[in-house]
């Protein structure tokens, strides 16, 4: 017997095609249909016909049957988030609805009960507290205002106390801060929220805080940058605890664009090559436009500042010096418009080039707009 490979293409087709007539064959004993548990009251619907649930888009599958099977562990999953005043609200919610998704126990954990204040101002009861939680098989630990909680021993104790029989614990943003408090962190590598990466790095000196990536993964513990980079990193976790394939289906059933592999994270783009420019103490500025990506960056604002054209310029490229950066040469210069070249060693250690663009007529009072484009050097 000849076993032959069939390509890709035909394998699909021919898998398509099967799946149609199968679906076309008459029904027998009046089968009914149910959707996998998505958490939503339509879990103990059931309907006559296969097709989509209509309240949660999930393909209907035959009720007992091997596909109504749960694919992942029988034993549910406990999640424990961590909440406190300031916590920032999408560094707990979105996780939160990750793992509720994934048919996961999720509750909050607080050191009382006592109604918290996130961020933003909502307000959330905690679920339990650290003396009465149970144990979870993942933690997470949000940011937001974590100075009180890196300051509350009672905090800190749990956090390292928990994670010492967690399957996972995950911080989320400025949540690294509280892990590394709790010398969760020692010796790793990990990352945070983009505008605090100097700042960990500074504090917890043993660690190794890396810049590009969304989020780190050291077997036990896990770390995200900021905000929304915990959603995928709850989904790297769901598809650690339940397979991959499991993962993606609870992306797709959340409609969230996961790209595990896309490799996009905030602090490695190029515009963290560009220094802090009072510009505000040229007058009021609002910013036009800001764009790129991890090789070129440019950004524009607009203003009406009390100085002339010449003076702006004067001030802008006083500050660019400051920062290191070396003047090539002015650019072409007309009574409307002026601009300067530049070259820099950016943060990350690769030669770049900068032009400065400033539009506006001479004289104070006029609207003016001033652009920055910096690109790293492809040659050094």
């Amino acid at each position: 017997m000849n076993l032959h490979i069939l390509p890709a293409p035909l394998w699909h087709g021919l898998f398509v095609l099967a799946l149609v007539v199968a679906l076309a064959r008459p029904a027998t004993g009046n089968p009914r249909y149910v959707c996998l548990p998505c958490g939503l009251p339509c879990d103990t619907t059931q309907f006559a016909a296969p097709g989509i649930c209509p309240a949660c888009g999930m393909t209907l599958v035959e009720a007992g049957s091997k596909a109504d099977q749960p694919t992942f562990d029988p034993d549910q999953k406990k999640v424990a988030i961590l909440v406190f005043n300031g916590v920032e609200i999408l560094d707990y919610t979105g996780p939160y609805e990750m793992f509720g998704a994934a048919n996961c126990d999720v509750y909050t954990v607080a050191a009382t009960r006592d109604p918290v204040t996130t961020a933003m101002g909502m307000t959330v009861v905690p679920k339990y507290t650290f003396a009465d939680a149970p144990q979870p098989d993942v933690l997470v630990v949000p940011g937001g205002g974590v100075k009180g909680a890196c300051a509350s021993l009672t905090t800190i104790r749990y956090v390292k106390a928990t994670t010492a029989h967690t399957r996972q614990t995950m911080s989320v943003c400025n949540g690294a801060f509280i892990l590394a408090t709790a010398g969760l962190l020692d010796g790793l590598t990990a990352t945070t929220t983009n505008g605090n990466i100097p700042k960990l790095a500074a504090q917890f000196p043993t660690l190794k805080v890396v810049r590009d990536q969304r989020y780190v993964d050291n077997g036990h513990i896990v770390t995200t940058a900021g905000l929304s980079a915990g959603i995928d990193g709850a989904l790297h976790v769901i598809a650690k605890l339940f397979g991959t394939g499991y993962a993606q289906a609870v992306a797709l059933g959340e409609e969230y664009d996961w790209r595990p592999e896309a490799g996009f994270a905030r602090a490695a783009l190029a515009d963290q090559q560009i220094p802090q420019l009072d510009m505000d103490a040229l007058g009021q500025w609002k910013l036009v436009r800001t764009e790129g990506n991890t090789s070129r960056w440019d950004v524009v604002v607009g203003g009406r500042p009390k100085l002339s054209a010449t003076d702006v310029m004067a001030h802008i490229e006083e500050a660019l010096e400051k920062e290191h950066w070396k003047k090539l040469k002015a650019g072409e210069s007309s009574p409307t418009s002026r601009s300067s070249r530049w070259s820099f060693t950016g943060r990350d250690g690769k030669f770049w080039y900068g032009t400065l663009k400033l539009d506006g007529a001479e004289g104070a009072g006029h609207d003016f707009t001033a652009g920055l484009s910096i690109a790293r050097s492809t040659g050094r």
